[in-house]
């Protein structure tokens, strides 16, 4: 995989998210060991869904953001194991609390959390992460951090609390749906690598510009989601296609085709929405539409646009094998097919 401004070096050889996060291999594998030793509890439930999180596997692309971050700012301390947990404890709850919301039944392939346990179970034990998090972030005692953690994690529940307001509403715009998305996903990456600079000391140049790059990889990431809704493969993406306007969600793709589409496209989009399901309109349908539309090229030029911006963001940076790797990042999110 090249970046896009054809740059010389390693990033023009990181085939994907493996070989970015090879770099700190060592470290996220003390991130697992430490996620598994921090998800045991005296009350047996709790242990059994912390190994089924586990051994579902996931991405880990925060807790690599927050190590490859401390890294190109010159920081291979402790501190960054624990908070790379922590950043996925906060991520892992957001998943267990937004799957009962959205009465999910999978989970990358598998049976969801909730579906296994039930809803009543799902929120404790979504709860129980979220305050394992905060407990995790005041041990290691920079109240810098741990304030920045505890914002994002508010601004998460807004995001969601938002997103349910706008359910189903055809008004929703761009503005509102990347302030959505914002909140949900892309603060904590902003909120992981501003701390790989906090823990490094760096300044506040660089550090901003850390917390940029972040912010505009995650929005990019969900952009991608976005369209991977209608453009994955639902074996390989491990949800239903098409999966977020039959949840009332309307994401960039459908925006677009709302405002391209007419009246046509207004009273198919509502007619999903409303029914939470595809009884009057197919899948298949919306599918055309935001094809024939030209809303699914739209949306990938928005997120083209966000990973561009990630990628200037690092000028702030010597380059390094660090910040190749932090570089490829958003041409491996714009690839990934799940």
């Amino acid at each position: 995989m090249s970046t896009t401004q054809g740059k010389p070096g390693v990033a023009r050889s990181l085939a994907g998210l493996r070989d970015i996060a090879a770099l700190v291999d060592d470290d996220l594998l003390r991130v697992e060991a430490f996620f598994e030793e921090q998800i045991r509890s005296d009350v047996e439930v709790v242990g059994e869904i912390g190994r089924y999180i586990r051994d579902g596997g996931g991405k880990r692309i925060r807790p690599a953001l927050l190590l490859l971050a401390g890294r190109l700012c010159g920081y291979r301390g402790d501190r960054a194991i624990l908070l790379a947990s922590t950043v996925e404890f906060i991520h892992t709850a957001t998943l267990l609390h937004d799957d009962i919301i959205d009465e999910a039944e999978t989970r990358r392939g598998r049976r969801s959390v909730n579906a296994a346990w039930g809803n009543d179970i799902t929120v404790l034990a979504g709860d129980f992460l979220y305050t394992k998090s905060m407990a995790m972030a005041l041990a290691q005692d920079n109240l810098r951090i741990l304030r920045l953690l505890s914002d994002v994690t508010l601004r998460m529940i807004e995001g969601e609390l938002l997103e349910i307001q706008k359910d189903a509403d055809l008004a929703t715009t761009e503005a509102d749906h990347v302030d959505i998305i914002r909140r949900k996903t892309a603060d904590l990456f902003s909120a992981c690598t501003r701390i790989g600079a906090i823990l490094a000391d760096r300044d506040a140049e660089q550090e901003q510009a850390l917390a940029s790059y972040g912010l505009n990889l995650g929005i990019c990431f969900q952009m991608v989601d976005d369209l991977l809704d209608f453009t994955a493969d639902e074996k390989v993406l491990g949800k239903p296609v098409a999966n977020d306007l039959r949840e009332g969600k309307l994401t960039l793709p459908v925006i677009y085709a709302l405002r391209l589409g007419g009246e046509a496209a207004r009273e198919k989009v509502r007619a999903v929405a409303e029914d939470h399901g595809f009884a009057r309109v197919s899948a298949g349908e919306i599918g055309a539409l935001v094809r024939e539309t030209g809303a699914l090229e739209q949306a990938r030029k928005a997120a083209e646009a966000y990973a561009a911006a990630a990628r200037r963001d690092l000028q702030a940076f010597e380059r390094s094998e660090y910040r190749d790797a932090l570089e490829a990042l958003p041409d491996f999110i714009l690839s990934r097919d799940r």
